[in-house]
């Protein structure tokens, strides 16, 4: 990996867009910066106590340039404003066919594993010219996970979860670091993102031993702990079904109507109480303290998969 540089190297598809408006604010600063400070030198040193300096009444105000020094950067932080807010919203748009990665925080490591069932510690191994989109939370503070080369920051929360997507477009090995002070052993909380061609990449995916795909583990979750008793198609209990959930809308019992995302999806694992579905009961137990985080976004995982799935009858 490089050695930390003033400007890391551009790897990734959003990289020289967030440089060009990095560097489009220095020059406007730097600007405006010798704009307003020359002058402000120039005259403390014309009119220093003692000079000869003619010091009787100023011209009177010029309206031209008044609205000129005030119109001018008016349009000019609105259309610095407006690149910003496209890049961001382009950066903030998960792009489709991503490859999934799911991230843990803790004190003081990153912990992620891949779809196919991979797992990682402080490193992530990913092809180059592919999209990976990156599902995350934290099991204890908040963390940052940055990768500068990339240009991408974003905040690790415990209790919900966050994305973050790249596109890398050179092989190397990147830093990761934590943006965000952790405790005493921030500075270690460090890694690296392996960028491979796609074929090294498929090899290394399937080299060691054979692993279960985050979506047969979470299935495996689902009937371990009991959830496949009540939200089976063929249950005795009446408990809503989960084929064809994800991602509509779900009535609850307040007359209100929320979508069902990855966080209402965890929210009834842990709250199971926060938001009942209309026309049942609340008689799920809480799942708190019982599940891992990884234990929780392997379950979603295989939730988000029946929850895709055409429904079944009750």
């Amino acid at each position: 990996m490089d050695r930390f540089r003033l400007f890391p190297p551009q790897a990734s598809t959003t990289s020289h867009e967030v440089d060009a408006l990095f560097f489009a604010l220095t020059l406007i600063s730097l600007f405006f910066m010798v704009v307003i400070f020359l002058p402000i030198i120039f005259f403390s040193v014309k009119y220093r106590r003692g000079s000869p300096a003619d010091r009787s009444n100023p011209r009177s105000g010029s309206f031209l340039i008044e609205s000129g020094w005030t119109i001018g950067p008016i349009f000019l932080s609105l259309g610095l404003f407006a690149w910003g807010a496209v890049a961001y919203f382009r950066m903030e748009r998960r792009p489709a066919n991503a490859i999934d990665v799911q991230v843990v925080g803790r004190q003081w490591m990153w912990k992620l594993q891949h779809a196919e069932g991979k797992r990682e510690i402080n490193e992530l191994h990913v092809p180059v010219n592919t999209t990976v989109a990156m599902t995350m939370t934290s099991q204890d503070v908040i963390h940052s996970f940055f990768v500068p080369a990339f240009r991408v920051k974003q905040d690790v929360v415990p209790g919900k979860y966050t994305g973050e997507w790249f596109k890398p477009t050179r092989t190397g090995e990147y830093h990761i670091f934590c943006a965000q002070y952790c405790g005493t052993q921030h500075s270690r909380m460090i890694g690296r993102v392996v960028v491979m061609e796609p074929a090294a990449y498929e090899r290394w995916l399937k080299s060691g031993e054979p692993t279960e795909s985050i979506v047969q583990t979470g299935e495996r979750v689902f009937h371990d702990r009991g959830c496949s008793g009540c939200h089976a198609p063929n249950s005795q209990f009446h408990a809503p079904l989960l084929q064809g959930l994800y991602r509509n809308p779900v009535p609850l019992v307040n007359g209100t109507m929320v979508t069902a995302d990855d966080q209402y999806l965890r929210d009834s694992i842990l709250q199971p109480g926060k938001q009942i579905t209309a026309g049942y009961q609340n008689i799920m137990p809480s799942f708190a303290g019982h599940l891992s985080e990884e234990e929780i976004m392997q379950l979603i995982a295989y939730l988000k998969y029946i929850g895709n799935q055409p429904p079944a009858s009750q």
